[in-house]
């Protein structure tokens, strides 16, 4: 008998707390870089969290987000800035 294996992503994912560390911001990018865990592929997302993560010492986050960054049209890396500013503008 095979094994049943539940596919179901979550209905959502949690938004970026003001107190999470660097680790733990990255971690949210990869999900969105990927598409996994309930996440969107969301490149945008995913940068505006590796941003936010490098600025909280992840040095990871700084090369994936400079690896995104190649990948992704110039006024996608400027509205991904402008979320990682609104973000800290909130917290």
């Amino acid at each position: 008998m095979l094994a049943s294996i539940d596919t179901e992503a979550p209905a959502t994912i949690p938004l970026p707390g003001p107190d999470m560390s660097g680790d733990d911001l990255f971690r949210m990018g990869l999900l969105y870089s990927t598409g996994q865990g309930g996440a969107p592929l969301d490149y945008v997302s995913a940068h505006m969290l590796f941003n936010l993560a490098a600025m909280r010492g992840s040095t990871e986050a700084k090369v994936y987000r400079k690896e995104l960054s190649a990948e992704m049209d110039p006024l996608d890396v400027a509205e991904a800035q402008r979320q990682a500013r609104e973000w800290l503008a909130q917290g």
